[in-house]
């Protein structure tokens, strides 16, 4: 690993006191707030980025090559990061799984981004997002990686951008000359669909430990296009041995979490969702007239829609990150009416109650203090 040169910018110290100092003169702001404007990057207040390098993985998925600001730490294998991106004068909030080793010597981390159809941020991302644009990100957050002290054989099974998280793992054990014995099966429609797909083959062909299954599901026929239990048996035999690391659609986590459950193993099972586990909607399920009390903005809503989407809708931004109810960045006070939990499919009417407005939907009239 190379020693990296350290990049020019406010350090802490004495220049930390005098930056406490400086804030009694810049007060109502601070002083980080006028730094932003020399180099986003010195800012305390709030952590920054550069985009310093874009590749498309296939056609429409895009590797984001970001150099953190102040204040960054690295993150483990698997983690995720809120990235902020401003759209049409709006600012807009996501969360994306980091897809590099922290073991770069650049300083630099990547996230990996497919555009969803209809997605607004996906899209701006993969399609208009450049080099030398600065964006608004967090911490790496998240419980989906590997233990550090034990030892195990890790079974993988992935599928679409479901390969990120598994991707920054893989890389980082390689870099770290402990890749264990290692199986991974990942679904793609096509070849040319596979996200990391040149990096994967070159994996498998370099390490004699790694074997990788890429299963194409536009080109199989029959059963063997998706997951079942006859494919698991062909392609790792001794699953019941390994514990499996999974990230996909939410139909693979469902029929995997099932397999497991089946085979009394589901501790074995580690799962990471790009979106929240829903409960099914009643069918008598009926929404109301939401009010937002500090813009005093009233729409009407349904019972399935969640309240983040249904404010959005309405021009509002509120505070947001993971959209599915792990980072309670949402969380907002009930002031009146009910709410559904749409995980739980439990009520929530009780005034001053924290509602967490990505999972949640109206369930009759509401008013929410935002």
């Amino acid at each position: 690993m190379t020693t990296q040169e350290p990049e020019h910018r406010p350090g802490k110290g004495w220049l930390a006191g005098l930056a406490t100092l400086t804030d009694l003169f810049a007060y109502p702001l601070r002083t980080s707030h006028y730094v932003e404007l020399v180099n986003p990057l010195w800012t305390t207040h709030r952590m920054h980025a550069r985009v310093v390098a874009v590749w498309d993985e296939t056609r429409d998925a895009r590797t984001i090559t970001l150099k953190p600001g102040a204040n960054w730490r690295l993150h483990r294998p698997g983690q995720h990061v809120r990235v902020g991106i401003p759209v049409d004068g709006r600012h807009y909030t996501r969360t994306y799984t980091i897809s590099s080793p922290p073991e770069r010597d650049d300083g630099c981390f990547t996230i990996t981004v497919k555009k969803i159809d209809g997605g607004r941020l996906s899209h701006h991302i993969v399609r208009h997002l450049k080099v030398g644009d600065y964006v608004p990100v967090g911490l790496p957050q998240g419980d989906f990686y590997l233990p550090d002290a034990s030892p195990i054989q890790p079974l993988f099974i992935t599928a679409g951008s479901g390969i990120t998280p598994i991707m920054s793992m893989l890389r980082s054990l390689v870099l770290q000359q402990r890749l264990p014995d290692t199986v991974h099966i990942h679904y793609a429609p096509h070849e040319f669909d596979t996200i990391f797909g040149k990096a994967l083959r070159e994996l498998s062909a370099e390490q004699c430990h790694y074997r990788l299954h890429e299963i194409h599901t536009r080109k199989q026929a029959g059963n063997m296009a998706y997951f079942s239990r006859e494919a698991l048996e062909r392609f790792c035999p001794g699953w019941r041995e390994r514990d499996c690391y999974a990230c996909g659609p939410p139909g693979l986590l469902a029929v995997l979490e099932e397999t497991w459950a089946e085979a009394g193993l589901s501790q074995r099972l580690h799962i990471e969702r790009f979106r929240a586990d829903f409960a099914p909607i009643p069918d008598n399920a009926e929404g109301g007239l939401v009010r937002f009390t500090q813009n005093n903005i009233e729409v009407n809503a349904d019972g399935q829609a969640n309240l983040l989407s249904v404010a959005e809708d309405a021009g509002l931004n509120p505070a947001h990150g993971c959209r599915m109810g792990i980072c309670h960045t949402c969380n907002t006070t009930l002031k009146s009416g009910c709410v559904r939990d749409l995980r739980s499919g439990d009520f929530i009417n009780e005034p001053g109650a924290m509602v967490q407005i990505c999972v949640c939907a109206a369930a009759g009239d509401c008013e929410l203090d935002i």
